[in-house]
């Protein structure tokens, strides 16, 4: 099956140098994601488009193939197409009569051609020629110029000529490795997940640093918002996530900070640290998902007290969004009733927190905090790919992970429901649950506790990673079924 991948509108106006280089980075992005299904899939293109071609017409890789182009940064949108060489007007109309007659009937419609190359004719002949041929050879109800039911697209490429037959929309941005990694600050919540998908959407490579306040079920929580958004928009690159063990850091402000300094001082400490695995990691910037005036420590004067403390440039894509704005990425996105389900880990709550941080009080402040505390925590962090983030935990709780089932085990598919709907999945005999990872932790105390729970997806990743949070919760009836692990 041949696709037509357009440019995010912001590359083609990039100098010719710039954007072959975009270019060339997107191609290689689309050639890592889509040989996930398809190992010789073929992905060429130099400049005003990028064209593809799966090996196989099979419905579930074409429609996965729609889906992960959906996901690619750097993509305005796609066309699924059918390609043919120009022999004539009258051939061309009659491969594009045999494409959308059933289409047409009952509806109005119009033609439009776009060109690049040279021609002996223009769009709009095309355009007049073919849509006289399928007004009278179609049972369409006829032209129609402005909103039509049907619009009818011709692309032609020269000597050759695509027409249409399924559209959808990319998520524009640049090709992610376009510009300079980062390391973004990751808690889980909404603001978090969501600055992180807007660097990685602007072509940033993303690794994620994590400070652990509330235990492993928190690390868990996060490690799993955090592989979702890596699989479904960042996955063409490597990415890190880093954990780094803070409870004893908020212990020592806890006890010996000024209670109304204590979030802004907090916040410094995180910097702090996030600067020097930065530094190891060769990472110029940090992401932080902090909003102008959100919260008290998040004030214009106590957010330069806190980058006073790095000499790494600070990025802030949420700074002027509106709470709702970020929400509504988030939900548009696929986080948001996965990120509602992680319970806010706030250990540091002032009374009355300062809005206007004093430099010279902060820093008499932090004269009392004992920095090896927070070189400790520096020193034993955890780094792990992101492709690899079960490995992790996997020492510290063994999941069984089975390629059979039993009479009492029931499988629940915790797929996301598009990737449900694509590819659905059944067993003989077998009761199977549609429960969506983001609803599983609320939904599986309703479960009947007698049987035994396999968690099913794809890569059998993110099936792990909730089996032990259920099993942190103190679930012991949850394993995960992998038909493919035995030979893997």
């Amino acid at each position: 099956m041949k696709f037509i991948v357009k440019l995010f509108p912001e590359i083609t106006i990039k100098s010719p140098p710039v954007r072959k280089r975009f270019i060339k980075q997107l191609r290689k992005n689309i050639r890592a994601v889509l040989r996930r299904i398809d190992e010789n899939v073929e992905v060429t293109g130099n400049w005003d488009f990028v064209e593809l071609a799966t090996s196989s017409d099979d419905s579930v890789v074409v429609a996965q193939t729609r889906d992960l182009l959906s996901h690619i940064t750097g993509i305005a949108y796609w066309q699924q197409v059918k390609e043919y060489n120009y022999v004539d007007f009258d051939e061309m109309s009659e491969n594009t009569l045999e494409v959308n007659r059933d289409l047409l009937k009952g509806k109005t419609f119009r033609v439009t051609c776009a060109r690049s190359g040279k021609h002996d004719f223009k769009s709009i002949d095309v355009e007049k020629y073919v849509g006289g041929v399928l007004n009278q050879q179609t049972d369409a109800v006829g032209v129609k110029l402005n909103n039509p039911d049907v619009v009818v697209k011709i692309e032609i490429k020269k000597n050759r000529y695509f027409l249409v037959t399924d559209r959808g929309d990319g998520l524009g941005g640049y090709p992610l490795g376009s510009m300079d990694p980062c390391l973004s600050l990751i808690s889980g919540g909404f603001d978090s997940t969501v600055s992180s998908f807007l660097t990685m959407k602007r072509g940033i490579r993303t690794h994620f640093c994590f400070f652990n306040l509330g235990g492993h079920a928190h690390e868990l929580a996060v490690k799993e918002v955090a592989y979702y958004l890596w699989s479904r928009f960042g996955s063409s690159h490597k990415a890190s996530f880093v954990t780094v063990p803070f409870e004893g850091v908020v212990e020592e402000i806890l006890t010996k900070v000024d209670n109304s300094q204590m979030g802004v001082i907090l916040k410094r400490m995180m910097l702090r640290a996030a600067t020097q695995i930065a530094k190891e990691m060769h990472v110029q910037a940090l992401v932080t998902g902090e909003a102008i005036a959100q919260v008290s420590s998040q004030t214009m004067t106590n957010l330069a007290v806190i980058d006073s403390v790095t000499d790494h440039l600070v990025l802030r894509p949420l700074v002027a969004m509106d709470k709702q704005d970020i929400i509504n990425i988030s939900r548009r996105i696929g986080t948001e009733e996965f990120v509602k389900n992680i319970p806010e880990y706030c250990a540091v709550i002032s009374k009355n927190p300062t809005t206007r941080a004093k430099p010279e009080k902060i820093v008499h402040e932090e004269g009392r905090f004992d920095f090896s505390v927070l070189e400790e925590a520096i020193a034993t962090r955890r780094k792990v790919q992101m492709s690899d983030i079960v490995a992790d935990d996997l020492a510290r709780e063994e999941i069984d992970v089975v390629d059979h089932t039993e009479q009492n085990d029931v499988v629940i598919d915790i797929r996301h429901p598009e990737e449900e709907e694509i590819k659905p999945f059944s067993l003989p005999d077998q009761e199977v649950l549609t429960i969506p990872f983001y609803q599983l932790r609320s939904q599986f105390t309703e479960l009947d506790t007698s049987k035994n729970y396999l968690l099913y997806c794809d890569k059998g990743v993110m099936s792990q990673l909730h089996a032990m949070h259920l099993r942190d919760e103190g679930y012991e009836n949850v394993g995960v079924f992998s038909p493919a692990k035995k030979d893997s």
